[in-house]
């Protein structure tokens, strides 16, 4: 896993949201973008931690952050996730694993002592010139907003 770290710059992106515009990194040029990896759509630990950047989304918003959420998941499960919970903010629709790979969120997990390759729940905070301010790996799922504006 070759994950990005803090002082990369971001390699330009480009994916499509829930509803199939296209998304690309450019689009948030000379802004503060939030670039969060869940596991899974609908699942009850990125469900918290969603609902939890949805609650403080305008916090978030008023610091100068946009919010974008990735997941390997179908455009449709991505769209019934964001309808269900009401979220603000785009998730991006990345079946490919092309931003997940971009990232290099993707790599081998263990749970209940199975091993398997997966998406690692990770957060990327990017300045206004596409370089990584700073990498959550240790999200809190319940007050992930909270890490995020440390």
């Amino acid at each position: 896993m070759n994950t990005l770290k803090q002082g990369d710059i971001v390699p330009n992106f480009e994916a499509l949201d829930e509803q199939g515009n296209t998304i690309k990194l450019s689009n948030y040029s000379g802004k503060k973008l939030v670039v969060f990896f869940y596991p899974k759509a609908s699942t009850p630990g990125c469900t918290v931690e969603a609902c939890n950047l949805r609650d403080n989304y305008e916090i978030l918003q008023e610091k100068g952050y946009a919010l974008l959420g990735v997941s390997a998941d179908s455009a449709r499960r991505q769209q019934n996730f964001k309808n269900k919970y009401d979220f603000p903010f785009s998730l991006l629709v990345d079946e490919d694993k092309t931003v997940i790979n971009t990232f290099g969120v993707w790599g081998p997990k263990k749970f209940m002592g199975r091993e398997y390759d997966g998406i690692h729940r990770m957060t990327f905070i990017i300045d206004e010139n596409g370089i990584v301010e700073r990498v959550i790996d240790k999200v809190k799922t319940k007050d992930h907003a909270a890490q995020i504006l440390e």
